[in-house]
């Protein structure tokens, strides 16, 4: 079966080495991968915006499934355009999709279905926003509404920063932001968990932590993520039953009353107090660079659980994983998330020699005249297997150090919480 696979990033990069690995599988074509993908998959630049080539190509290559990657491409609905067309795809609905691509629609489900969260506000005007400063204590949390690249969420500890991040948006920062939700700051610590989705169940695909701030200590503005590991210490059988019951559960109640499915991987991000969840996001997607970390892990044939969701039988798939552990630290362009150097000679990859149990996912890389550059702020996931997080973490440094990567930085304490 050929199948084609969208996306360019870190986690296209470990979905498609994973999906290699099927013997159900003949030709992976990924729309458009990166120099990573192409070790495992045939890439394709093509504008998938441009709907009637992409089914056009889709048709010509005699593609049977399409998975969808990136979070934009879902909520602008690609699924719902493929779908009308008899093709067959992993992801969800746009309607759907708004679980991550408005906050305040998540927020509004939340409410209504008593779903643990942060108090909120939603505002379209600053004028709300400064009667809502007036009444509560700092830190507030920022958010723009719509889809930001994992940077439209700020902590801020004054009232004034408050006003200024919110003008920000108001004024376009985030072109998809047209209003933002104000919140109260929780504290704790954060847990991704996640489960693959079907129109009858749902099926748990991982747990990880990741590293949202570019600086060490958790300081600095968001990114991306700069990096992660898996699975979660923190999960527990007590925990996770109330991730269930508390919010899996009547998420996916609010979208059937709604006479909606959803059909993909759901990223449920949490912040844990004394062992209860509580929902800060969800992602329609898989996590990156938590993707990079769990399917290493995962034994059972990831393309066989794609078809399971899209065929609406996970019942009959039981998900295996490997008795390991996974880590990964993130490369990153001197000046990320800030303006950062492009165009970086990553000719060192072709040097680098890794033993089995390491791997080098491309996050931001092209192809040019048989060389490799660089062209994102995040550019390599350096990444290990192991039994221990300690001596995983000591390979991923080895690796690093033989890269010896000029002009890309690193965070040194990725796992903190794991490591003493």
């Amino acid at each position: 079966m050929n199948i084609a696979l969208i996306g360019s990033g870190g986690r296209e990069h470990a979905l498609c080495k994973k999906l290699r690995e099927s013997k159900k599988i003949n030709t992976i074509y990924c729309l458009p991968g990166n120099a990573g993908t192409s070790k495992h998959a045939q890439n394709l630049k093509i504008d998938i915006n441009n709907r009637r080539n992409l089914l056009k190509v889709i048709n010509f290559l005699n593609i049977k499934v399409v998975i969808v990657g990136p979070e934009e491409p879902l909520v602008n609905g690609i699924v719902d355009f493929l779908t009308k067309n008899k093709i067959k795809v992993f992801g969800p609905s746009k309607y759907a999709s708004q679980l991550e691509g408005s906050k305040s629609f998540m927020k509004l489900i939340c409410k209504k279905y008593q779903i643990p969260t942060a108090d909120f506000k939603i505002c379209r005007k600053i004028s709300e926003v400064k009667k809502f400063i007036k009444n509560n204590n700092t830190p507030i949390v920022v958010k723009a509404d719509g889809l930001a690249a994992g940077k439209g969420v700020t902590i801020c500890k004054t009232k004034d920063n408050v006003l200024r991040v919110a003008n920000e948006i108001f004024k376009g920062k985030f072109k998809s932001s047209k209003k933002l939700v104000l919140e109260e700051y929780l504290d704790g610590e954060e847990l991704s968990y996640f489960v693959v989705v079907d129109q009858y169940s749902y099926s748990f695909i991982g747990s990880a932590q990741d590293h949202k701030k570019v600086g060490e200590k958790e300081t600095g503005p968001n990114t991306g993520g700069m990096g992660a590991y898996s699975p979660a210490p923190i999960l527990n059988k007590d925990l996770e039953n109330k991730i269930k019951t508390r919010i899996i559960v009547p998420t996916l109640k609010a979208l059937k009353d709604r006479k909606k499915n959803y059909n993909g991987f759901l990223y449920i991000g949490l912040m844990i107090k004394n062992n209860n969840p509580y929902l800060i996001e969800f992602n329609i997607r898989m996590g990156d660079p938590e993707c990079q970390v769990i399917l290493p892990r995962l034994k059972t044939d990831l393309f066989e659980i794609i078809l399971a969701s899209i065929n609406n039988n996970l019942r009959r798939i039981k998900i295996k994983w490997k008795n390991l552990k996974c880590m990964t630290i993130v490369l990153c362009a001197k000046g990320y998330p800030s303006k950062y150097k492009k165009n970086i000679d990553l000719k060192v990859l072709k040097k680098i020699k890794l033993d089995k149990n390491s791997f080098i996912f491309h996050a931001g890389t092209q192809i040019l005249k048989g060389n490799i550059f660089s062209t994102g702020g995040r550019i390599l996931n350096i990444t290990s297997v192991g039994k221990n997080f300690s001596s995983i973490k000591d390979k991923i440094l080895m690796n690093i150090k033989k890269l010896n990567l000029k002009n890309s930085f690193f965070r040194k304490d990725i796992g903190w919480r794991v490591i003493k």
